[in-house]
């Protein structure tokens, strides 16, 4: 059984034990979050598309931890004219794992 859920903006497929990293949220470590914007459901031999949300279907996920990411590079360079800028970020990250899948 897997799902696809919308998570800070951003489409992930999860399935149960699942752990990913997803934009940082506002929760505490240890809290249980549950995602009710689910596009899409398979059961065993079932799938379940959302118009655009499956009715009724909830993915529930514990925070782990927060962290940064790895540093993303921002290079921009402009050719025969000399302008060259080099700039960097770490992103904001926090890591959950998938509890349960509502279908």
């Amino acid at each position: 059984m897997y799902a696809i859920v919308d998570i800070a903006g951003q489409q992930f497929k999860v399935s149960k034990n699942d752990t990913i990293f997803v934009n940082r949220l506002q929760n505490q470590e240890g809290e249980s979050v549950d995602f009710e914007s689910v596009l899409l459901v398979q059961t065993d031999k079932k799938v379940n598309i959302g118009t655009p949300q499956v009715k009724g279907a909830k993915v529930t996920a514990k925070i782990i931890s927060h962290l940064k990411g790895d540093k993303v590079i921002i290079f921009k360079k402009k050719r025969r004219k000399g302008y060259r800028v080099k700039n960097g970020f770490r992103p904001s990250l926090t890591q959950i794992q998938i509890e349960e899948i509502t279908a």
